[in-house]
């Protein structure tokens, strides 16, 4: 396993702090204002950076378990400071964080392992989640988040919007709603320069048309779901809430820790039967956990909240995700798209695991060693299949922002 990073994951109020900071310093350039309120009452900030007429937003913290965007976005802001081109003619916006309610529930403030990170593990369900509430919910019943989201979308109407998310083990991938045509080159170059593996087939974007390696762009709305047993489908989320203003969205994904078996674009000599063994251990380890849950919920009560909530939400995405893979597994899939599969067949029980493990510990439930236990074991056998190894915190950002900025200059070039 990686050793301790050197810098850590900075809270939201850390990240408001450091906003603060940044449009105090620069008064003329640089503003803060609050654009909304969560659910339970925190407060939504926005930075702007420029004054230039076509504008760029970039998006943090719209997945709580995913905690890179918050450092990327401060050093896009200060470089974006720092440098007058890349305010030719631009004006820069940064929602600091899109879920405040949701970070304030996960807490891997410098993991040490993947152990550490399910620790502090917190992912709400998707009518939960700021970007995906719309490919779950009617509009009347968007929550907060979401509105304040396309709020902003509406008032700034962007050429570009950029959505910072990650992975835990892997490799980095960018998803876009239209090409852009030129990124995938220095999209690569980065990811070579700094050890960060391109994940050459993922889950995420199965059967998605590539531009390059690990740039996807999204199928037109009437394409077939990869996998149509999932609520969260990309094309009615609030990616596609820029184009009716003409613009497109970039997902950048970064790993936090590395694994070279997503990158291999070889054939898998049997995809098939590969695809039943990981379906069938999915639904293994995850009847390990709904069994924990079956003897713990009556001691439960009413307690629980999102945690729970949340933890049989992922549970009962498991029956029809296991079935997707099994009913349509493509005839020539490739080692990394299989490999990336596998993560997925992991994340899921063990996300479940974690979050019920500290449902239980709250409440000193006699059950919680048995899931302390799951959870530890499948940790390291994640980390072990993959040889995970600890991406450095100035690397998954460097990364990440560098990646944004080839993506506004060349979104740019395509918009003109």
């Amino acid at each position: 396993m990686s050793l301790l990073p050197q810098q850590r994951y900075p809270s939201v109020t850390e990240l408001v702090w450091s906003a603060r900071a940044l449009a105090a310093g620069h008064p003329g350039l640089c503003t803060l204002r609050q654009v909304g309120r969560s659910r339970a009452g925190r407060p939504l900030h926005l930075l702007s950076v420029g004054r230039g007429s076509r504008a760029v937003l970039v998006v943090a913290g719209a997945h709580a378990n995913e905690p890179t965007g918050g450092c990327t976005l401060l050093a896009l802001a200060r470089r974006v400071l720092d440098e007058r081109a890349l305010r030719d003619g631009l004006s820069w916006h940064f929602l600091l964080c899109a879920d405040p309610d949701g970070a304030s529930l996960h807490s891997t403030p410098a993991p040490h392992s993947l152990l550490d990170y399910h620790r502090g593990f917190y992912r709400p369900p998707a009518p939960e989640q700021p970007e995906w509430s719309p490919a779950a919910l009617p509009p009347d019943r968007l929550p907060p988040e979401t509105r304040a989201l396309t709020g902003v979308i509406d008032e700034l109407r962007p050429y570009l919007q950029v959505t910072l998310h990650g992975t835990d083990l892997g490799g980095s991938w960018v998803q876009l709603t239209k090409d852009i045509p030129g990124l995938a080159e220095p999209f690569a170059r980065s990811a070579a320069e700094l050890r960060i593996p391109v994940e050459a087939g993922a889950s995420d974007a199965a059967g998605w048309p590539s531009a390059g390696p690990g740039v996807h762009v999204m199928p037109p709305p009437d394409a077939d779901a990869a996998y149509p047993s999932m609520p969260d489908d990309a094309r009615n989320s609030t990616w596609y809430h820029a184009h009716r203003y003409g613009g497109l969205t970039a997902v950048v994904e970064v790993p936090m820790w590395a694994s070279d078996l997503v990158t291999d674009p070889a054939p898998h000599p049997a995809p098939a039967a590969a695809l039943r063994r990981l379906a069938q251990r999915l639904l293994r380890d995850t009847l390990e956990v709904e069994g924990v849950l079956a003897e713990a919920l009556p001691r439960l009560g009413g307690s629980g909240g999102p945690l729970l909530r949340a933890a049989q939400w992922g549970l009962e995405l498991v029956p029809g995700l296991a079935a997707d893979w099994v009913q349509t597994a493509p005839a020539a899939s490739t080692m990394a798209y299989v490999g990336s599969v596998d993560a997925f067949a992991r994340r899921l029980p063990l996300r479940a695991a974690a979050m019920l493990l500290r449902v239980l510990q709250e409440t000193d439930d006699r059950a919680a060693p048995r899931l302390e236990r799951l959870v530890a074991t499948w940790s390291a056998s994640f980390a072990d299949r993959f040889r995970a190894r600890w991406v450095p915190l100035e690397d998954q950002t460097e990364h990440q922002s560098r990646t944004v900025l080839a993506a506004a200059l060349h979104a740019r070039e395509r918009a003109s």
